[in-house]
């Protein structure tokens, strides 16, 4: 009894020191940059005309940035706060980042950018955010459109998935609404260096995966080194741990399938 008395106070005790150490979280860390490095690096990044360009262009500077999950603050049971994180990324948060820096007029503007490219009408909740790559090309205006199909010239498949929901019934995520999504993807097995040609600099891309209420199981950027397409990602891999480039057909090997997304033109 006396032993499970010290284990239940042990577990308390550990429960509300995380609990602290979460709540004091800071959720700002411009990582290795100053305010005013950002600022240039969104400069310069305007001086590229071309949004895949671009992506490329603000992208590299965050090459070997390390992997870190989970740095996102909010929960069903936590209120949700608006994380700009830039000492770590995980692959979603690499590509928010990237995206928001895109779209941001100056410094000032790209936390407001991230506002909008993280959550539903950016409205900052947890139930909110977008928790799946194909949220990216939903709603009412999205700005990035679904190319899979065109890049797919035809091998490209449709499939219907309930996303957040397991083949068990329970759910992924607790708190978010199981969603009915039609998900255009390219198998592996049909994809060649002459499909991804098709690819262009600076579409984000899914790696799709056939598990029940998911859609993929990681993102990334394409990157156009000469006749290679690369992929631009933050691996979450043991001997890796940092956003690398890899060629892309030699990640997609045992891999079901690819999604691709574009920035449309002008926005």
């Amino acid at each position: 009894m006396l032993f499970k008395i010290l284990i239940s106070t042990f577990l308390t005790y550990f429960l509300i020191c995380c609990a602290a150490l979460g709540a004091a979280r800071n959720p700002v860390d411009l990582g290795r940059w100053s305010e005013a490095e950002l600022a240039q690096i969104i400069a310069a990044a305007h001086q590229v005309e071309a949004p895949g360009e671009r992506i490329v262009t603000i992208s590299r500077q965050f090459l070997d940035t390390p992997y870190v999950a989970d740095t996102l603050i909010g929960g069903p049971q936590t209120a949700e706060q608006l994380v700009i994180d830039l000492a770590g990324v995980d692959c979603f948060t690499f590509l928010d980042v990237v995206e928001a820096l895109r779209r941001a007029a100056d410094f000032a503007d790209f936390p407001e950018q991230l506002r909008q490219v993280r959550y539903r009408d950016g409205r900052i909740a947890y139930e909110n955010r977008h928790h799946f790559f194909s949220d990216w090309a939903t709603g009412d205006a999205p700005l990035i459109d679904d190319v899979t199909a065109a890049v797919g010239q035809g091998r490209a498949q449709v499939v219907v998935k309930r996303l957040n929901l397991k083949s068990n019934g329970t759910q992924w995520l607790p708190g978010i609404p199981v969603t009915r999504r039609e998900v255009t993807y390219i198998p592996a097995s049909k994809i060649d260096r002459d499909l991804l040609s098709a690819l262009q600099a600076g579409d984000y891309v899914g790696i799709y995966t056939d598990q029940a209420g998911l859609d993929v199981s990681h993102v990334g950027l394409i990157v156009k080194e000469k006749d290679r397409v690369m992929l631009r990602h933050a691996s979450s891999l043991d001997s890796v741990r940092r956003v690398v480039d890899v060629d892309l057909l030699e990640y997609l090997q045992n891999k079901p399938g690819l999604m691709a997304y574009r920035v449309k033109q002008g926005s």
